[in-house]
């Protein structure tokens, strides 16, 4: 053992001694895919979130859309904005309660790496367009980004496919989508650690909280105009909403073996998560762009399943690993950001610039 390990044996014990026992810890994480030399500096968990920062599919998330296509201004939230968002609610509620703040930042900064372009229409583009080769779902995807898809350079140079992330990361990533569902009274235990479970009900307070202020911005509906109900419990204004959500999860989850909500807010949650289906999610106006999207999403997928010689290397070198030529060109188009999509696009479906010269 390195005489710089101490550092890191230093950051696991006070992870024994100050976490609740209730929380994942890094030393008795249940390992990794590929056994790894343990960091001097650095926990697993610490590393995992490293891996990921330094991925580039993380990077692409700046450019991914969150709900609204192209908007017009620079504050409307993209993946990233909306990652880094549910990072700072997932950490508040995890050091409240005394729970393993590396693991639930890990699992956050991860879980939203297999969204394709042009946010959930493009998930159906792709979901369509895979029926007959085992559809699409965007956290499976995360998963296959850090698992197959990233590629790391080791401290010897050599480069292997994957992260090789630990067991707790990627039971988060796997097991943080809700989708359309309610909040349930009964919340099943998923993911299986508390970490993981503040990850997945911290994207549904991000969400709710910026959408609804995004649409806000877009005219699609006043502060006001919020149920009175909604706002009755949650706060009057946007941003009393993520305090009393976060103060009632810390609340109600002490010393508790699930993440969960007190039943009034939780109510105001699905109430508030349905009025934004309504008024933002399935509005005319917000979803006007969508069908040119998918149809975009559509016409590129047909294209490189006819022409996989066009698919980058990187990609194409998955086909020689045994991988069937749909999937490949499915993480291709996933990877993608929305202006990559649209330029590409372009250049393969539209006529190119000319002019004349003389009269």
């Amino acid at each position: 053992m390195s005489e710089l390990a101490r550092f890191r044996l230093r950051i696991e014990a006070l992870e024994e001694t100050a976490l609740s026992p209730l929380a994942a810890r890094a030393a008795r994480s249940r390992g990794r895919r590929v056994p790894d030399p343990e960091d001097d500096l650095r926990t697993a968990f610490q590393r995992d979130r490293d891996r990921v920062i330094h991925s580039k599919a993380f990077r692409r998330l700046k450019h991914k859309t969150q709900v609204f296509l192209s908007p017009e201004g620079d504050h409307y939230r993209t993946r990233l904005t909306h990652t880094l968002e549910i990072g700072q609610i997932a950490r508040t509620i995890a050091r409240a309660l005394q729970l393993n703040e590396d693991l639930t930042e890990a699992i956050v900064l991860a879980h939203d790496l297999g969204h394709p372009p042009f946010g959930h229409a493009g998930e159906f583009a792709l979901d369509e367009a895979m029926k007959a080769h085992g559809g699409f779902k965007h956290y499976q995807q995360s998963l296959r980004v850090v698992d197959l898809l990233e590629q790391r350079r080791r401290s010897d140079g050599t480069v292997e496919r994957g992260l090789n992330l630990t067991w707790e990361v990627r039971d988060g990533i796997g097991s943080h989508s809700k989708g359309r569902a309610d909040l349930r009274s009964d919340e099943p235990a998923l993911p299986e650690t508390l970490e993981g479970q503040i990850a997945r009900i911290a994207d549904r307070i991000a969400y709710v909280h910026h959408d609804a202020d995004d649409a806000v911005r877009a005219g699609l509906l006043a502060e006001d105009e919020v149920p009175a109900d909604v706002r009755d419990v949650l706060g009057r204004t946007r941003g009393k909403w993520v305090d009393t959500l976060v103060r009632d999860i810390v609340r109600s989850s002490e010393g508790q073996a699930t993440i969960r909500m007190g039943e009034p807010v939780r109510a105001a949650v699905n109430d508030l998560k349905d009025y934004l289906f309504t008024r933002v999610y399935l509005n005319p106006e917000a979803k006007s762009e969508e069908p040119r999207a998918q149809r975009l999403i559509g016409m590129l997928f047909a294209y490189y399943l006819d022409h996989p010689h066009e698919i980058p290397e990187e990609y194409e070198a998955l086909a020689a690993i045994g991988e069937p030529l749909p999937r490949v060109v499915c993480d291709f188009l996933a990877g993608m950001t929305d202006r990559y999509a649209v330029r590409l696009a372009a250049n393969l479906f539209l006529p190119k610039s000319w002019s004349l010269y003389g009269s």
